[in-house]
């Protein structure tokens, strides 16, 4: 399905800079490049080779506007899989935005937000997977979550649901035989073969869709609270872990007494770092605020770091922190080991494990290795590690999955009770359509707006 119109728009971030590119898309752009360029070989585009970079002038009619080099990448094999030139133009704000409006009055139209990469999926070049992970590309915050992404556009996630969409076709190939050509002395055997089929892809699937809580943290970040009293070493912690004096450290209870919020890449893990306010009861009303704040964030936390100051015993304030953060993820730091040891360590292990609690120092940065080594184990859990690095990052792909897995499960009841055929064939074709929905074949032209909507406008 190639488009008819021609679009334009600018493909580098607005500013200063070395380079800027305006990229052209449709069945006119070769004819628009030749219009207004031209090579100081005296060439047209049209004489060199797909793929070549050409020197020369754009003009608007005898006047130069800028000097510049132009590729002309010829349809199918191109981005978008139309006919497809860039111009590299000098960066900034001028060059660029006068080149652009010169190529709009030559019957082309300024792209939509991420119409050049939905026209990649609309004409077949790749599926809607592919087309996701472009943004989660340039959007990736870590090494990991790019490395991520990357092998998701290079079609790991698409070629999994092709897959698995053919082990569905097989299956409703067989339960369409078996429909038409009923025969009770095999019912039994073909059960059983569309049973144990209907096993192995449920695993599959469940496998992909456990895998979307870590990939939501990669995409989207972990984001971490620390709380505790006031004066345990919360700050020093958090300056500790970011390499700089990002928070203010004194021995006056209540000095931090907002959310800070902070960013920072612990092994390939994005997190969202939030200091918080001490914990504690205070008629200070400011203070009052930032504790109620404190106490608000864990409900939101998808990791809460707990700092306890091992020099004092447990208080009830202790204790209620504890509670408060027991349905969460937890990491219980007891921080200053440099001073003598007053805290009972067995009453936290009440409230989490003992492989969740570690001893440091904030102060003298002893034990934030151990910390970065924890907050990894916990995250990953060690199947991110793997190297297929097939994991999903999307929440629409884990919806998707979600309902694909309810799906099987309906259609292993239903053969268990050996129910007809065509009741199990309904289940089938709704987790084809639910995989379908991961990689565009099924997904409705008002949602490919609204995921496209999403991309920058050169895109």
């Amino acid at each position: 399905m190639f488009i008819d119109d021609t679009i334009a728009a600018i493909a580098t971030a607005p500013g200063e800079g070395g380079i800027g590119i305006i990229r052209i898309s449709g069945s006119n752009s070769l004819k628009v490049a030749e219009e207004i360029f031209k090579a100081v070989s005296g060439k047209k585009i049209s004489e060199y080779n797909s793929r070549t970079l050409v020197y020369g002038n754009i003009f608007d009619g005898e006047k130069r506007i800028d000097e510049v080099l132009v590729a002309y990448m010829e349809g199918p094999r191109s981005y978008t899989g139309e006919d497809v030139i860039e111009i590299n133009c000098h960066g900034g704000f001028i060059s660029v935005k006068k080149i652009l409006e010169l190529i709009l009055t030559k019957d082309v139209r300024l792209a939509e937000a991420g119409e050049f990469t939905k026209r990649a999926f609309l004409n077949g070049r790749i599926d809607l997977s592919q087309a996701e992970a472009v943004i989660d590309v340039i959007k990736s915050k870590t090494d990991k979550a790019q490395e991520v992404a990357q092998n998701q556009l290079e079609g790991s996630l698409a070629n999994k649901i092709k897959s698995l969409r053919l082990k569905v076709t097989e299956v409703l190939a067989q339960l369409e035989v078996s429909i038409d050509f009923s025969d009770e002395d095999v019912e039994d055997v073909t059960y059983k073969e569309i049973e144990e089929k209907s096993l192995e892809l449920r695993e599959e699937i469940k496998k992909l869709y456990d895998s979307a809580e870590s990939g939501k943290i990669l995409r989207d970040g972990l984001k971490t609270v620390i709380i505790g009293k006031p004066n345990v070493g919360k700050s020093s912690l958090l300056n500790s872990i970011l390499g700089e004096n990002r928070a203010i450290v004194t021995e006056i209870a209540g000095t931090t007494r907002d959310v800070i919020e902070e960013f920072v890449n612990i092994k390939g893990i994005p997190l969202k770092i939030v200091d918080t306010a001490g914990i504690r009861e205070t008629e200070d009303i400011v203070e009052k605020i930032g504790v109620q704040k404190s106490k608000e964030s864990i409900d939101s936390a998808d990791l809460v770091i707990i700092v306890l100051d091992s020099s004092k015993p447990l208080t009830d304030e202790d204790l209620e922190i504890l509670e408060s953060a027991k349905s969460k993820k937890t990491i219980v730091l007891l921080n200053k080991i440099d001073l003598d040891q007053a805290i009972d360590e067995t009453a936290i292990e009440e409230f989490v494990g003992k492989d969740n609690i570690i001893k440091i120092s904030a102060l003298k940065n002893e034990g934030i290795e151990q910390i970065h080594d924890k907050i990894e184990s916990m995250v990953f859990a060690g199947d991110v590690k793997s190297s297929s690095n097939l994991v999903i990052t999307n929440s629409r792909h884990k919806d998707a999955l979600f309902k694909a897995y309810n799906s099987i499960n309906d259609a292993i009841d239903g053969i268990e009770q050996r129910l007809p055929y065509d009741f199990i064939e309904v289940d089938f074709k709704n987790i084809w359509d639910y995989l379908g929905y991961i990689n565009g074949d099924t997904v409705q032209e008002d949602l490919l707006d609204t995921i496209f909507s999403n991309f920058c406008i050169g895109k």
